[in-house]
């Protein structure tokens, strides 16, 4: 009763979302009454026959007069056209709400009835559907244009998807853009014949690092340059100790290759060549080895200096060595020597080499226990297993 006391006002509601009306007749939005709708249809079917925009303003007129002939005592009934702009966007759906609240002040009408000429229209449905309940949409396509509406728009999506994307306009625009630039730069400098060989340099070029990973390498390794920190000073003196013990290390090896292959030259036949095969060692050994153990004690002092920083016990073990080492380099240039030259019987050099390497490996292992004993406390890390053995009857 309070509803028919009131009144049912209903608005046919015509929306054109693009602004053809505007654009294509003059004629200024909104458009109210049944007369005012009827004459901007006509013009603006006279101005373009094929708009669609057209034929949903002659359905929303239709829809009124078929609603105004069957209409009751308590019902009102009023025929609009709103519509945005060209660009479309936010700026299009503003225009819409302001136009409609300018209808619905003039027309406060209790619901809407939405005609539209296709899709782009029915996206602002939310929008109305927020001020006045809609009550039914009519959907005006004319034939085919629904196919080819949908086509427009779907060809609009990946064009913008392509421009705006930076995934997809690297290829689609990037490399147009590269080869028009290479064009307008060959044909500038007269060179215009050379353009495929340039092509084929700069489209295998791509292919090739697209192909490889090469452009996620560079940027993986970017971002490990940038991002990088410096390690701790003791693992710093390990890491250039030891990159310099291996240089050391094979130069010393080249050094020795060089010498045995000085005598190679010489040999004319494989049987020489294993008679003479431990005199090339001995000529190897010779070369090599002062440059190898001073490589192999760089090495291992830089990783002394790291665990002497962290209080590691492999301090004194790794000590040890380095003296032991040192010393053979004496021991292997005595088998040098008689590897080159065999007709000592009683190789002195060699046994005293031997003798004194044995005392410095027993001195070195006698000192690194006593200091071991004495400055325990100063060590954080594990204990050596020979101090564990010598320990453990004590304990």
């Amino acid at each position: 009763m309070g509803e028919q006391a009131s009144g049912e006002r209903i608005l046919i509601l015509c929306v054109d979302r693009d602004g053809d009306i505007e654009a294509k007749t003059g004629i200024k939005t909104p458009i109210i009454g049944r007369k005012e709708n009827l004459d901007a249809a006509v013009a603006l079917a006279l101005k373009d026959p094929e708009e669609a925009d057209a034929n949903a303003m002659f359905e929303a007129v239709r829809i009124y007069d078929s609603l105004e002939q069957k209409k009751t005592a308590h019902e009102k009934f009023q025929v609009a056209t709103i519509s945005g702009t060209e660009i479309g966007g936010v700026g299009a759906d503003r225009k819409i709400v302001a136009e409609l609240n300018e209808v619905l002040a003039k027309f406060p009408a209790n619901e809407v009835i939405l005609v539209t000429d296709g899709i782009a229209d029915e996206m602002v449905l939310p929008l109305i559907e927020s001020r006045i309940p809609v009550s039914s949409v009519r959907r005006v396509i004319v034939k085919h244009s629904k196919s080819i509406e949908e086509t427009a728009m779907l060809f609009m999506k990946y064009l913008r998807t392509l421009w705006e994307d930076p995934r997809y306009s690297k290829i689609f625009l990037g490399l147009p853009g590269l080869l028009l630039v290479l064009v307008g730069f060959l044909w500038a400098f007269n060179l215009l014949m050379h353009f495929w060989i340039a092509f084929l340099l700069i489209f295998g070029s791509i292919l090739l690092i697209r192909g490889f990973g090469i452009d996620k390498l560079a940027k993986k390794l970017y971002i490990a340059i940038r991002e990088y920190s410096p390690p701790p000073f003791p693992i710093q003196i390990a890491g250039f100790t030891a990159v310099a013990g291996f240089l050391s290390i094979g130069v010393g090896i080249y050094q020795g290759v060089n010498l045995a292959m000085g005598e190679v030259g010489e040999i004319s036949d494989v049987g020489a060549f294993i008679g003479a095969l431990p005199q090339l060692i001995g000529l190897f050994i010779q070369g090599s080895v002062f440059l190898i153990v001073i490589g192999v004690c760089v090495i291992l002092s830089g990783r002394a200096i790291r665990w002497y920083f962290e209080r590691d016990i492999r301090l004194l073990r790794t000590a040890a060595m380095i003296v032991v080492i040192a010393w053979s380099s004496q021991i292997l240039e005595q088998t040098s020597q008689i590897l080159i030259n065999p007709k000592e019987l009683f190789p002195t050099g060699l046994a005293l080499s031997i003798f004194v390497g044995i005392l410095l490996a027993i001195a070195s292992f006698l000192i690194i226990f006593v200091i071991h004993r004495k400055y325990s406390d100063f060590f954080k890390g594990k204990e050596v297993e020979e101090f564990e053995k010598v320990e453990s009857p004590e304990s």
